[in-house]
């Protein structure tokens, strides 16, 4: 209310005396609420085997989608987890960094199970939680049926898979596990663009592929991702023999997907994956 308004109003008030004075203010506009600091859309996809919500974070609506994925191997990446999050806060305090034209969906922890091994929590900690090291506690890799999660997705499944040296359970068939079919299920309702998932510690960026090989603009994404982030570019994984990964079902259906490896199990290399995500969000906002 300007000066003349309240002078006005004072002389009115003398007029009228307190009674109409009190009712003149109560007739005045009621100051705007507060702004409300913006939230991404929250979905539960799913539950873990022990029950844990697997949850997805959407931000926008734009007609191009970008599916970004966290924690498959649960507490033995638990680094993956946290870099999820936060790129979830930093979204939600940046709404308009995300481009009109796109959606981006987090999932921060596809195995819930697997982390709370390891850390002990359900949903959000920090590095100071996780007690045992990621290295020695390998059990946080599977989920509660300990089954490997990325080997129990529909392409070139087997129902035992390798992980390094050693023989690791996929299923008992493609998606037999509760949390791959949570992922399965909000892929086939959303048909992303593309998906990436953060893994560690491998320090690089890998295509993805099936039968059919390397799909042409997985090729286009992983390099984005790894110019901008200074993470090696590697077509293939080869060393070893994978069965059942999310990344080369992903491949089947013709969705390009890239594993990020962060480069060790504790850190989340912030700087450099956020210039990966921005070099994505130029590319798919075009």
């Amino acid at each position: 209310m300007n000066r003349r308004a309240l002078l006005t109003l004072l002389a009115v008030a003398l007029l009228l005396g307190a009674g109409g004075f009190a009712y003149l203010l109560l007739q005045q506009p009621p100051a705007p609420p507060a702004p409300v600091a913006p939230v991404p859309k929250a979905e539960v996809i799913g539950k873990s085997v022990e029950g844990r919500a697997i949850t997805a974070y959407t931000f926008g609506e734009g007609t191009r989608h970008l599916l970004f994925v966290g924690g498959i191997h649960g507490g033995y990446e638990w680094n993956s987890v946290l870099l999820a999050y936060k790129f979830l806060d930093y979204f939600t305090a940046n709404p308009s960094l995300v481009p009109n034209t796109l959606t981006v969906t987090i999932i921060p922890s596809l195995n819930p199970d697997g982390v709370y091994a390891v850390v002990g929590k359900e949903g959000r900690f920090t590095p100071a939680d996780v007690t045992t090291s990621a290295v020695v506690a390998a059990s946080g890799r599977f989920n509660a049926n300990h089954i490997d999660l990325n080997r129990n997705f529909d392409c070139k499944w087997q129902p035992n898979s390798t992980w390094r040296s050693e023989v690791v359970g996929a299923g008992s068939a493609p998606f037999s596990e509760p949390e791959a079919r949570a992922l399965r299920d909000f892929v086939h309702t959303h048909l992303p663009d593309a998906v990436v998932f953060w893994h560690s510690q491998a320090n690089a960026v890998y295509a993805s592929e099936c039968e059919e090989g390397i799909l042409p603009h997985t090729l286009t994404v992983m390099n984005a991702y790894a110019g901008a982030a200074g993470y090696p570019a590697v077509d293939s994984f080869d060393a070893y023999a994978i069965t059942g990964d999310a990344e080369g079902w992903l491949a089947s259906i013709g969705i390009p997907a890239v594993t990020v490896e962060l480069a060790t199990h504790e850190s989340i290399e912030w700087e450099k994956n956020l210039a990966g995500v921005n070099a994505l969000f130029t590319l798919f906002a075009r």
